[in-house]
């Protein structure tokens, strides 16, 4: 890839934008669409571009953001037939939002570090027409409960409540694992065992968001990273004659750790 062309790329965009209004206009399903239809999809897209810029996936990142913009230019394109904006207005709204959110780069405010430019972040939109004074207004409610877990602290931290150092915060998820250790079996499956889980899921996210790790994403690739062990450790008990269902859990485990072993070659 050579330099960036500035009229190539509003070249690019002015052809996506004719090829949406293009579906819009001739394609059944594309019409039938209204936001509240397309939104699933803009969800699953997200997701999808995620999972290409966890896994390190340049290729798939093309790929996935072109499919992600093309969500923008179809919503927007819907707000323009119901005379409620344009993808113009759209582009010039974020802009607007991004200068006003950033005065240590537009401005004459001072930071430190990410931790003051989070701060201010979070300061200067609950001050925004339409947005809550409260310290946990304006967060939907409808997020992926790390996300919603990382989300709900970090505003509390910018709010200035945020006690525990990296390794307080570490000690006290160590603290509560001991505490859902001894519920044990007994415990299972009631209102304590669902409160102290739930609690020590959220002292997890509190270390990750610490740690600057991404909760979801890091769950993800691990999850991801197991099902991979499973599936190696699936294959090497076919390759041997045998149903992996059948097997025996000590079975199981050497397999497993052998694919364990496979993957870290």
């Amino acid at each position: 890839m050579g330099a960036v062309n500035r009229d190539e790329i509003e070249a690019s965009l002015g052809r996506l934008d004719e090829l949406t209004r293009r579906l819009r206009a001739e394609c059944p399903w594309d019409r039938e669409q209204t936001e509240r239809t397309i939104v699933p999809h803009t969800v699953e897209e997200a997701y999808e571009l995620a999972d290409a810029a966890n896994a390190g996936d340049d290729e798939g990142l093309v790929d996935e953001l072109g499919d992600v913009l093309f969500q923008v230019y179809f919503l927007s394109l819907l707000l323009e037939e119901r005379g409620v904006s344009n993808l113009g207005e759209v582009a010039d709204h974020c802009r607007e939002k991004l200068i006003r959110r950033h005065p240590h780069v537009f401005g004459e405010v001072e930071v430190e570090n990410s931790g003051d430019v989070m701060r201010n972040w979070d300061q200067i939109k609950r001050t925004e027409p339409g947005r809550s004074e409260t310290v946990f207004g304006s967060l939907p409610e409808n997020l992926p409960a790390p996300l919603d877990a990382r989300r709900v602290q970090r505003r509390a931290a910018s709010s200035g409540f945020d006690p525990l150092t990296t390794a307080e915060a570490i000690a006290a998820l160590a603290d509560q694992a001991e505490a859902v250790g001894a519920l044990g079996e007994r415990g299972a499956g009631d209102e304590q065992s669902f409160e102290q889980v739930g609690d020590l899921l959220f002292a997890a996210v509190n270390v990750a968001r610490r740690l600057k790790v991404d909760p979801e994403l890091s769950l993800r690739s691990s999850t991801r990273r197991f099902r991979g062990r499973i599936e190696a450790a699936e294959q090497l008990a076919r390759n041997a004659g045998s149903d992996w269902n059948d097997l025996d859990t000590d079975e199981q485990l050497e397999l497993y750790a052998r694919a364990r072993m496979a993957e870290e070659q």
